[in-house]
């Protein structure tokens, strides 16, 4: 059951976000499924394959981008209609908001842990999209 709720969330999450920023509707289905799909791969390899946040956070910001931009071919959107709708879910948008209330009650260390976690996870995102961009670059000039 917990992996259903999560899916589910994490499809609304994402869809809704996609309506928020006008992403044509018949779009949202798909953005709402990269949402999904990533946090399913974070939520696995975190709960399931003890991996450390930072590096499954990686690893689905990669697979989010390579859903993204085979959405993009298929359907002739532009990835980015794709990739911030999915990415939606991963974002530290919780650990960024703890760590400004640890700032606010003047509990300074948390605050600077909790910082660094989420610029950590936030960089982990944009290298993985990056990375994921990259492998696509390449493959695209090797084919020519």
């Amino acid at each position: 059951m917990f992996i259903v709720e999560h899916l589910i969330t994490s499809f609304i999450a994402s869809a809704a976000f996609g309506i928020i920023f006008n992403v044509p509707k018949r779009a949202l289905p798909q953005c709402g499924f990269v949402g999904m799909v990533g946090w399913l791969i974070y939520i696995a390899l975190v709960n399931y394959f003890s991996v450390d946040m930072l590096l499954a956070t990686l690893v689905a910001a990669v697979f989010i981008a390579i859903i993204s931009q085979t959405f993009a071919k298929f359907y002739k959107t532009p990835i980015i209609v794709f990739n911030v709708s999915g990415i939606i879910p991963l974002v530290p948008g919780g650990m960024a908001y703890d760590a400004m209330r640890h700032i606010v009650e003047n509990d300074y260390s948390t605050a600077v842990q909790l910082a660094t976690k989420a610029f950590m996870v936030s960089g982990s995102i944009a290298i993985g999209l990056v990375f994921s961009e990259v492998i696509n670059q390449m493959i695209k000039r090797s084919k020519i």
